[in-house]
């Protein structure tokens, strides 16, 4: 039996919490009276540095307790969080993770990020490194206040990690005390329950008013909790959760199911690699479903029917399940970037409003992973190159404040991810003029727009004209083309001159298992991925007079191109007599492919194909039928382009 290591679930929960920090310091730069986000970043500050505690991360939960001190002053109002506090916070937070990962290692620099910090809540004026009691020489005796702090802890605060001695310490800090135990509640040794914290604290401080700071200290825990602070000079209840201690009844050796109420288990944590491998035997379920479907289909054995037909449906929920665990809201590598350009506007001196929509979009989670690093080129391009400077801007009667947008959106069998700028756009003589003087093209080489702009994505190539910390070496646009065929997806490029440039990137939904519709060219079987296919028609029997193939079919007065399979892929034989038109889609395209037969729709286990078969393009993979045969998957955003470009050199025909 495999035990999680809990210094790794640590580290688990704790990049969650650095990324929720990141994401709340972010929302404060644009909305730094929000009391709301302030609160939440604090909470997730205190959270860290109780967990870092508790898990012998002593220099995380040291940095953080003076982190949360010195934001603490923003919670209270005594500062504002404005741009350079945020600045140095996220610095802090890059800090905390460095402590995190590497906790071994010796990590400079803590100790002068807290000084910025604490510099910055002070209006520009250094505070001290610590804040020693003082000694009673300094102050009148008069001045100093005794405070009587008892409590006792909820029933469950072990259960969920609390740690009493931890909360003790903090408390120790809040000025000089004395702490003695209360041992009146606990029960027998017979009725003794382990989970639960019997034993109550009387903690004596000497403080001005230590309420705010003991609020702080038990932040989590003072709506189950009992807790009253009585000044000692007066005997005044100055905060009193609880009017009177009940003491809890001794619990059985045999707990009742209703005596601890623990909330349901939302969600459990499971190695990736888990998950490929439960993937992977999904995937060898259905080829095996589909070989009995297959003998039963053949078979008089109405009992084998029957149990085929069981497994078929058992299998397809088991592998709509399984696809659902690994599909994941884009949102999540979605947040990763307002960091990058937070950080790029900085380092540029652009200010920059970034715009993301479509979170919500899911996307397989291996593709989530591997599309990280493509969206950082292009989103550090379109802020280097795309987005002029504020003068520039001025100039051209823009706003100072450029804009690039991220968004996702379904689009048939593909989710189709752009990243957009309302910069200059492509200077499309440079990138011709670049793309001669590295020997790409020749100067009487002609090419379309959309070609031109592909040559971007060549390697080495870049128009920069000086290489810097972001460009200027040609690597990053040729990493996002060879991630993105490898994904066996496609780029779009679009500019308008002086408004900006989009670059769209079109990705199937998974990896793994797509339902797709089998049909017959020839001998030759191929899969359409059905998300695709928008319905299924007869071919007019007028249109096999036509020798080429390639025409248009009226689809209740729309013209749809179509491609006869048969000559895409050099079919040997005579066509059906009767043959079918499947029309797909693929983002605002459509094409219509002539097939011989439709055999029905079956569960596509899809299988990469090898290096040596990259470049045939009409293909995005292959599957193994149930009798063992492999079949191709059609790429139909390729063969959707296709069509596209015979209609563009139809309309350009009929113009010249």
């Amino acid at each position: 039996m495999n035990i999680a290591d809990p210094t790794e679930t640590f580290r688990q929960e704790a990049r969650e919490l650095l990324d929720q920090l990141e994401a709340g310091l972010l929302d404060l730069e644009q909305d730094p009276s929000n009391s709301s986000l302030i609160n939440s970043t604090f909470r997730a500050l205190h959270t860290i540095k109780g967990s870092g505690a508790m898990f012998g991360f002593t220099a995380v939960a040291e940095f953080v307790h003076e982190f949360e001190t010195a934001f603490d002053r923003v919670r209270k109002g005594q500062s504002q969080a404005n741009t350079a506090l945020i600045g140095i916070a996220l610095d802090a937070k890059d800090h905390i993770h460095r402590l995190i990962e590497t906790p071994e290692a010796h990590i400079a620099g803590g100790a002068e990020i807290l000084a910025a910090l604490r510099i910055v809540v002070d209006g520009g004026t250094p505070a001290p490194a610590a804040k020693p009691a003082p000694a009673k020489s300094e102050q009148p005796a008069s001045a100093a206040k005794t405070w009587r702090l008892v409590f006792f802890l909820p029933a469950d605060a072990l259960i969920y990690g609390t740690n009493p001695l931890l909360l003790l310490e903090e408390l120790a800090q809040i000025g000089p005390c004395t702490i003695t135990a209360l041992t009146d509640r606990v029960p027998v040794l017979e009725s003794l329950d382990p989970e639960v914290p019997h034993i109550g604290w009387q903690v004596d401080i000497v403080a001005d008013d230590p309420a705010a700071a003991i609020d702080d200290v038990f932040l989590f825990l003072r709506d189950n909790m009992e807790l009253k602070l009585t000044e000692l000079a007066t005997d005044e209840p100055i905060v009193e959760v609880a009017p009177e201690p009940v003491a809890p009844q001794p619990r059985p050796l045999i707990e009742k199911p209703e005596a601890i109420e623990r909330p349901a288990a939302t969600s459990l944590r499971v190695p990736a690699e888990r998950l490929d491998e439960l993937m992977d035997r999904v995937g060898e379920l259905v080829i095996a479903q589909a070989r009995l479907s297959q003998i039963a289909a053949l078979s008089s054995d109405t009992a084998l029917k029957t149990i085929a037909e069981e497994l078929e449906r058992l299998s397809s929920g088991l592998r709509d399940t399984t696809m659902g665990i690994r599909m994941v809201p884009i949102g999540t590598l979605f947040s990763r970037f307002r960091r990058l350009v937070h950080d790029l506007s900085a380092e540029l001196g652009k200010p920059i409003e970034f715009i993301t929509t479509g979170e919500d979009t899911e996307l397989d989670k291996t593709m989530i992973e591997r599309l990280a690093d493509p969206l950082v080129h292009l989103i550090r391009n379109a802020v280097d190159h795309g987005l002029e400077s504020a003068d520039r801007r001025a100039a051209a009667g823009k706003s100072a404040k450029g804009t690039v947008r991220l968004s996702a959106v379904y689009s048939g069998a593909e989710v189709a991810i752009s990243v957009s700028d309302d910069g200059a756009g492509l200077d499309t003589a440079r990138i011709r003029a670049k793309a001669e003087e590295n020997g790409l093209i020749t100067a009487d080489t002609k090419l379309t727009e959309q070609e031109l702009y592909q040559l971007i994505f060549a390697p080495g190539f870049s128009t920069a004209k000086e290489v810097t910390s972001l460009s200027g070496r040609g690597v990053g646009m040729d990493v996002v083309k060879r991630t993105i065929d490898g994904l066996r997806g496609t780029i779009e490029l679009s500019t308008v001159p002086g408004q900006g440039t989009t670059a769209t990137l079109r990705l199937p939904l998974t990896l793994a298992i797509i339902d797709g519709m089998l049909v017959r060219v020839g001998k030759g079987r191929y899969t359409i991925p059905l998300a695709a296919v928008e319905e299924c028609v007869e071919l007019p029997e007028n249109a096999a007079a036509h020798a080429r193939g390639r025409n248009f079919l009226d689809i209740r007065g729309s013209l749809v191109p179509y491609l006869r399979l048969r000559e895409v892929f050099a079919t040997p034989g005579p066509a059906e007599l009767h043959q079918k038109v499947v029309i797909v889609s693929s983002g605002e395209g459509r094409v219509g492919l002539v097939v011989d037969q439709i055999i029905g729709n079956n569960q596509t286990v899809i299988k990469q194909l090898s290096r040596l078969h990259s470049g045939i393009k009409s293909f995005s993979g292959a599957t193994i039928l149930g009798d063992g045969t492999v079949a191709l998957i059609l790429d139909t955003a390729h063969l959707v382009a296709s069509g596209q470009s015979y209609v563009d050199r139809t309309i350009e025909g009929k113009a010249a």
